[in-house]
């Protein structure tokens, strides 16, 4: 913040808690300057911690995102499960370690480790630096009395200091200023002036020098920017690292001081840093080498002459997981709370593969798409039709039959149509919109009219187990709404009671644009993180992350934003379920019926409304906290060729392959089997009603419906 305005209060508090401070940071000072030095100069459950969460992120497991996710081990213990990970891991080859090596050494190899940075270091920091925007603070005349800085931390929400913008009077006549700085070739760009929405939302508390507040704009207007999330849990940063800071100093260009600022102590509220900035700094998020904001800087003070720090100054910043205590502690209208909610909604719970990206709303370029792509591969006479690239895919078109596909290699390099679809390099990223507000679920109308299909509803017993959105507003609160989908939670279990998707297969051309690779999975803000079942459960086993509604089968749409919005919701943990891999990678069965359905059931009409979900049982086996369902039931509507609804249902168990995980002995994958059943069976397994589907059940009207028919082939349904 400029000179001009009064920030004596602050100042004068900040430089109290420096000199205060002197001994603790000296001797801090001088343990950093020894051999060894980073993994003692903190507060060892700190160390323990942040050695935890950087083990994480190097092994890309999921990331502590609130208090409550973080291990109550003791620091010993964490310390050496964290070195074990990263020893073990196969993720981190530039850092070597021996399982024996004692963790501090393991510590400060992995943050020395960082002088080597992948390359993503400098994308994802300039994505983080398209977030902040200068200040310019206003009086009622609408002049500039001076400058600050701020970031987008939501879809939404802004936040900068109390002292930049004290109350909401001086908010509503202040604006924003993003892309105040230079292009790549020196060339000012053109700065998008944006006012504040204090009406809307608008949060500050002068103790821990904070201000929240809404952006007047539409959500097309702040996406080109993106935002950096908000993260409550502690382990982000600690004594001895370095940060960067994205600031507008003095009210000019946007500029950063790049990682040659070294945490020196933290006290309770704050972190206290060496670095260069200016006045007009105030608001700048303080980031860690991962991109994580660690504090929102706010002041900086002389350091006393004893010190034994390298620079003149101390920065001191108010530490994000404090900051998030308030808000916390603040009572919201239902409106405020889901602008909230978003203030979490772009964490990637496993952090991204060294050539990913962060879950951050972007643009995405909309491919060019051939005015005739059967043009350049007409089919031969026989029916088939050979794509050539690095593998040649032949496929035999226009069979009612599904289709065969021959895999062989190809000799000769790839050869691309100029005509073939451009698709962008960042599409393998999972990219969470951050606009749940937005997401429209399960259409009950999808299949036309006449023809609707009514959410599953839940007995009065199972309605006292279901998870409410708190931030809900429509009703019923419990229904999750995605993209093309719905989930409905069981909290006492952690899994969905049924997830409900909708399936266009004439709008399904965006399939082969969205490759899969290594999955990231992200919790849901909306519900508590409680309620839902997480990564702990899945590792060093033979359980896969089982998709309920598969990641392609909402994957449609007129764009192929529209797709991959669909397709990256489905890597939500609300619709993950703890499969065998066994059982989850066999496609002839369970993870191919969808396609059977459309491929022979639909004659022609490309439409399904599709439910799918685990089968609870009070004596379900318990592995690590968690009860494993031994069935999955799934209940398929769609419009049959003579314009009538079938609504068929299926069981199938995994009952045989979940019973010793952790033995040495071989899993049998020959009890498995495929059943397809009554839709009143569900009912009963399930305590669900279905509603009208059970009318139009063509197995519910045969007389003999107990006998359950095996699943083989498509000639074995009955629609």
């Amino acid at each position: 913040m400029t000179p001009n305005i009064d920030v004596s209060d602050q100042t004068a508090a900040a430089t109290q808690r420096v000199l205060d401070r002197t001994p603790e940071r000296d001797e801090k000072i001088q343990i950093l300057g020894e051999s060894g030095g980073i993994a003692r100069a903190d507060d060892s459950a700190r160390i323990a911690k942040r050695m935890d969460r950087l083990a994480r992120y190097h092994c890309h497991d999921a990331l502590p995102m609130t208090p409550g996710d973080i291990s109550t081990e003791q620091p010993a213990t964490l310390l050496n499960a964290a070195a074990r990970r990263v020893a073990e891991s196969p993720l981190v080859p530039s850092i070597t370690l021996a399982t024996s090596e004692h963790p501090d050494i393991v510590l400060e190899r992995i943050i020395n480790n960082n002088d080597f940075l992948e390359i993503r270091y400098l994308d994802e920091g300039l994505r983080a630096a398209r977030t902040v925007g200068r200040i310019a603070i206003r009086d009622e005349r609408g002049r500039d009395m001076g400058y600050g800085t701020g970031s987008l931390v939501s879809p939404r929400l802004l936040l900068t200091n109390h002292h930049v913008l004290p109350d909401a009077a001086a908010a509503k006549r202040s604006v924003v200023q993003f892309n105040y700085q230079d292009d790549i070739d020196g060339k000012p760009l053109s700065p998008t002036q944006l006012d504040f929405d204090p009406d809307t939302f608008f949060v500050a508390d002068e103790q821990r020098d904070f201000a929240l507040v809404a952006i007047k704009a539409s959500a097309e207007e702040l996406a080109e920017f993106g935002f950096n999330p908000l993260i409550a849990a502690e382990g982000k940063a600690i004594v001895g690292e370095y940060v960067t800071i994205i600031q507008h100093p003095n009210g000019e260009k946007k500029q950063l001081v790049l990682r040659d600022q070294q945490i020196v102590d933290v006290p309770d509220d704050f972190l206290h840093y060496m670095a260069d900035t200016e006045p007009g700094s105030s608001g700048s998020p303080v980031f860690n080498d991962q991109w994580e904001i660690v504090a929102l800087h706010h002041a900086s003070v002389r350091a006393p002459t004893s010190s034994g720090a390298a620079k003149d100054f101390v920065n001191e910043g108010v530490r994000i997981s404090r900051i998030m205590q308030t808000i916390a502690s603040r009572s919201m209208t239902d409106a405020e709370a889901e602008l909230v909610a978003g203030l979490v909604v772009r964490t990637s719970d496993v952090p991204p593969k060294p050539s990913g990206r962060l879950g951050i709303l972007e643009d995405t370029p909309s491919p060019t798409v051939p005015s005739n792509p059967a043009a350049p591969h007409a089919p031969a006479a026989d029916g088939w039709v050979a794509f050539t690239v690095p593998i040649e895919f032949r496929m035999r078109l226009g069979s009612p039959a599904m289709a065969d596909v021959q895999l062989t290699t190809a000799s000769a390099p790839a050869q691309v149509s100029a005509s073939a679809a451009v698709v962008p390099s960042d599409l393998e990223a999972i990219v969470i919109d951050p606009n749940f507000a937005g997401r429209e679920g399960f259409d009950t109308t999808f299949l036309g009219q006449g023809h609707e299909v009514a959410l599953p509803t839940l007995s009065p017993a199972l309605q006292a187990l279901a998870s409410n959105g708190v931030t809900a507003t429509r009703e019923p609160r419990h229904v999750l709404r995605y993209h093309h989908f719905s989930v409905v939670m069981n909290k006492e279990r952690g899994l969905a009671f049924w997830v409900g998707v909708n399936i266009d297969g004439a709008l399904h051309s965006w399939r082969k644009d969205l490759a899969r690779t290594k999955d990231r999975w992200f919790f849901d803000p909306r519900i508590p993180r409680s309620d839902q079942v997480g990564e702990d459960l899945y590792s060093k086993n033979a359980l896969d992350r089982g998709h309920l509604v598969r990641r392609l089968d909402p994957a449609w749409g007129l764009d192929l934003e529209t797709a991959k919005k669909a397709n990256d919701d489905t890597f939500h943990f609300t619709n993950c379920t703890p499969q065998h891999e066994d059982f989850n990678q066999n496609k002839t069965t369970w993870a191919g019926l969808e396609d059977y359905i459309l491929n022979h059931a639909g004659a022609g009409r490309f439409k399904a409304s599709v439910f799918t979900g685990p089968v609870f049982a009070d004596d379900d086996d318990v592995y690590r906290g968690v009860k494993l369902p031994r069935q999955f039931l799934k209940v398929a509507a769609m419009v049959k060729g003579d314009g009538t609804l079938s609504a068929t249902a299926y069981v199938l168990s995994q009952a045989k392959l979940i019973e010793n995980l952790e033995s040495a002995e071989p899993f049998s994958y020959g009890a498995y089997k495929t059943f397809q059943v009554s839709v009143k069976q569900i009912e009963g397994l399930t305590d669900l009603s279905f509603g009208e589907l059970v009318d139009f059940d063509p197995l519910g009207r045969m007389e003999s419906t107990g006998v359950l028919r095996e699943i083989t082939s498509a000639d074995s349904l009955i629609v």
